[in-house]
């Protein structure tokens, strides 16, 4: 009776570190997904400090992050409902906010109301993409073309900003505010 009983128990706790190692992974992809958070937070928080490279890698380094946490859960099958709606706030953070902030601070400021204009339709047409692809995800066949990804459009805004700032092209040349707002 006494084995018995010690055998439950044994049992019991054999379960429960299985339930603790499943919640483990499913951590993992979160975490990813957290630390491309944390790179687009990073970027507007150097852009307010007008250290745009450092704003542009951030957003490289979201990228990068987003295209990790999507694998991770597939490899270790712990997609769930959660992660993709933590996934596409984060890409919405990183790659729609982000861009539009740093492009903002680093050329459109000058141009007043056009300049905030153009930063927030890129940041609503992130938005609306980010909105579009969450709604069609079961429906749209991916071997289609459906619009510029969200993290290869704010990978074009961080890497025109980063080319600009490393070749050392003043912003107030060659019409740059303007350019930025195209």
């Amino acid at each position: 009776m006494i084995e018995r009983a010690g055998n439950r128990r044994g049992g019991i706790a054999r379960r429960g570190m299985g339930a603790l190692r499943r919640r483990g992974i499913y951590l993992l992809p979160n975490l990813f997904t957290t630390g491309a958070l944390f790179a687009g937070f990073y970027a507007i928080v150097q852009a307010m400090n007008a250290r745009y490279e450092y704003s542009a890698i951030a957003i490289f380094v979201a990228a990068v992050l987003d295209g990790l946490d999507g694998r991770v859960a597939r490899l270790t099958h712990t997609q769930s409902e959660f992660g993709k709606e933590f996934d596409s706030l984060s890409d919405m953070v990183s790659f729609g906010a982000a861009p539009a902030l740093v492009i903002y601070e680093w050329a459109l400021r000058d141009l007043g109301r056009a300049g905030w204009i153009a930063a927030f339709v890129y940041c609503a047409g992130a938005a609306l993409r980010l909105a579009r692809f969450n709604t069609n995800i079961a429906v749209v066949d991916k071997r289609y073309f459906q619009g510029l990804p969200s993290p290869a459009a704010a990978a074009l805004v961080a890497g025109f900003v980063w080319l600009a700032h490393d070749n050392k092209i003043p912003v107030d040349a060659y019409g740059m505010p303007w350019v930025a707002a195209f």
